[in-house]
């Protein structure tokens, strides 16, 4: 609650100072405050090295330890750190743009802190499910810590919502890849609050995320984040995932009401006879259909890639320049300005605006290809039912917080047994 009336009052204060900016006249304008700067590399091997040590300590309290009370205590350190002091960058999230744009731009040189900030997490999530974003995320910890009287969400609605992280991947990698900007990074809900100020509507819809996290727990994590598609594939063949007991599971259901993310699996029937023969006939269909949904997804992108190129900048400007010579527009704008003042030829803008376009052909039409392959796998995984007898967390919906430690009868046992011991040994 402090914190989600602290992002209201920075909405507020943010509106109030960029209501009426002052004016020069000597040629002064308004610098960006508000994006961290370069540090020493000595800073970044000490990021990596955090991070590196919270995710070890939070997989051992999560998996040996079992305490949800240090946890809490292991969140509101990475949240102070990862967040507040290092104002949310590098990130993990925002580390997928400079993965792509170093494959799209040789000249451009990949950061070490970015690097390892990308592929840290997953090496931790094969060995121990998503431990990132139960201890080190500050975008996830600022979420967790508002919680407050979450609501279940429908499952077909947050089937039909898993899909806008895939959509959001495919985006930020495509233009990220072809130089359109590091659109993660540009619209993260959170990093304004980090760096304790940005820009009014950002600031809001922070503060929104932050209400709707109050009730729908970890909204942004759930149905937005593009790396919980990577983590939620490297979860899910993880070999030490969270289990929600030691012992042997008595089937209470109080670790289903516990947890806020659905993330727990109850036991399902035996459904045998010509239930199981239909949903095996629906499987292969499925499987049959997949190379046509990518072939549709892959036309239907190569079909938008000349709109989806006009988020670069020098496509625009190429557009208006054309439009300015063939005399079809009136006037001239401030970049056409700037770029007669340059004194660069036309033909050379013109030839990068082309060779841009072809890398749009082709990237768009691997999106549309990578689309058509997630609706096809979303189909089958609804076709495809796993046979349990007890429950049993989903290690790639699962966050690793721990909340059903607290409430499994068979942990309060074995807890109370050992401080027993403890107590008669003293």
């Amino acid at each position: 609650i402090i914190l989600t009336l602290a992002a209201c009052l920075m909405v507020c204060y943010a509106y109030y100072c960029n209501l009426s900016p002052p004016e020069f006249e000597t040629g002064y304008y308004f610098p960006n405050m508000f994006s961290p700067g370069a540090r020493a590399q000595l800073y970044s091997i000490i990021d990596i090295i955090v991070l590196v040590g919270v995710m070890l300590f939070g997989a051992w309290l999560t998996l040996h330890r079992r305490s949800r009370r240090h946890i809490v205590v292991l969140v509101i350190f990475s949240l102070l750190y990862f967040g507040f002091y290092r104002r949310g960058c590098i990130c993990s999230i925002g580390a997928i743009g400079n993965i792509a744009q170093a494959l799209g731009d040789p000249e451009y040189v990949l950061p070490l802190v970015a690097g390892a900030f990308f592929v840290l997490p997953l090496l931790a999530a094969l060995f121990f499910g998503r431990v990132f974003c139960g201890v080190a995320c500050p975008l996830g910890m600022i979420q967790d810590l508002v919680i407050l009287r979450p609501v279940r969400v429908p499952r077909w609605l947050s089937d039909a919502l898993g899909l806008i992280p895939f959509v959001y991947l495919g985006a930020a990698v495509l233009f990220a890849w072809a130089g359109s900007g590091l659109i993660i990074c540009r619209y993260d809900p959170y990093v304004a609050f980090f760096r304790l100020g940005g820009s009014v509507p950002m600031l809001a819809a922070g503060a929104v995320m932050l209400l709707i996290g109050m009730f729908i727990a970890r909204p942004y994590c759930r149905f937005i984040c593009p790396y919980s598609v990577l983590l939620r594939a490297c979860a899910a063949i993880a070999k030490s995932p969270p289990r929600i007991t030691t012992g042997d599971c008595i089937t209470c259901h109080l670790c289903v009401d516990t947890c806020p993310f659905d993330a727990i699996r109850p036991p399902t029937p035996d459904t045998g006879g010509p239930a199981r023969r239909e949903g095996k006939s629906l499987l292969i269909a499925l499987i049959v259909l997949l190379p046509v949904l990518m072939a549709l997804g892959g036309w239907l992108g190569y079909r938008s890639s000349h709109m989806l190129s006009r988020t670069h900048y020098e496509i625009r400007l190429a557009e208006r320049l054309w439009a300015e010579q063939q005399e079809t527009v009136e006037g001239t704008t401030e970049p056409t300005d700037a770029f007669y003042h340059m004194g660069q030829a036309n033909e050379g803008l013109y030839g990068r605006a082309a060779e841009i376009r072809r890398k749009f052909d082709l990237g768009s039409t691997v999106l549309g290809a990578w689309l058509g392959l997630v609706i096809a796998g979303k189909l089958i995984s609804l076709t495809v039912r796993r046979r349990r007898t007890i429950y049993e967390i989903d290690p790639t919906a699962c966050f690793a917080c721990g909340r059903c430690y607290e409430v499994c009868p068979l942990d309060r046992a074995a807890e109370s047994a050992e401080q027993t011991v403890r107590t008669g040994s003293s």
